[in-house]
């Protein structure tokens, strides 16, 4: 089960020791800086590209009813917002390699907050198609300005909420399925395995468990 841990930084810890997923930023790859970003209602910006890596500066985020940033690619993405302007059902999704869900390391200043849901989870491995095992969970770092409003992850309907769903891939996986795709992937292919691509069949193992940390900032 994950474990989310609310710290508040004021030179003395209030609720237990500081316990980071991140000790630093992984800086290398892309960096990209944004002046102002605004997305409308249902829009989607999307980044992708070779680098595993992306650290993205934006300066004024907007983010209109049910619009999403997405990344794709990406094993880790370092994004810093000094001012966010977040509507409702507003969506950071991440997808990295080989069906792992992306770190993210997110600091942010909330000037509005209506729900934001932060997706890092990890993909189902195929088998009988050219794939990856069952992939890990991303972690989730999250700090927010303590000036600014502040997020709550208990009350769906409420004000200022925040849902991070980091879950490991293979979870909703049943063997009864997975043999049955392998089988007429077998009995459909020419002789052999021909039908899976390597001859490989990946386990039901789940992928491995993400964390997430949320806390405050002076």
């Amino acid at each position: 089960m994950k474990t989310i841990k609310f710290l508040l930084i004021t030179g003395t810890i209030l609720f237990g020791p500081l316990n980071l997923v991140h000790a630093q930023q992984k800086t290398e790859g892309e960096v990209i800086h944004v002046q102002k970003l605004t997305l409308d209602k249902k829009k989607k910006q999307v980044y992708q590209g070779r680098d595993s890596v992306l650290t993205l500066y934006i300066d004024t985020l907007v983010m209109k009813d049910k619009s999403t940033l997405q990344f794709f690619g990406k094993k880790d993405v370092n994004l810093i917002v000094k001012h966010a302007d977040i509507a409702n059902d507003v969506a950071f999704l991440g997808q990295g390699i080989k069906n792992n869900g992306t770190n993210f390391n997110i600091d942010i200043d909330f000037d509005k907050l209506g729900s934001l849901y932060i997706v890092a989870r990890g993909q189902n491995a195929n088998n009988g198609s050219k794939t990856f095992p069952n992939g890990d969970a991303g972690n989730v770092t999250l700090v927010y300005e303590s000036d600014g409003f502040t997020p709550q992850t208990t009350n769906k309907k409420g004000k200022h909420y925040i849902k991070i769903d980091n879950t490991e891939g293979g979870l909703n996986v049943t063997p009864t399925s997975e043999i049955s795709n392998i089988y007429s992937r077998i009995a459909l292919s020419a002789p052999g395995l021909r039908g899976l691509p390597q001859g490989q069949i990946y386990s039901g193992s789940p992928g491995k468990k993400g964390e997430v940390v949320v806390k405050a900032k002076e």
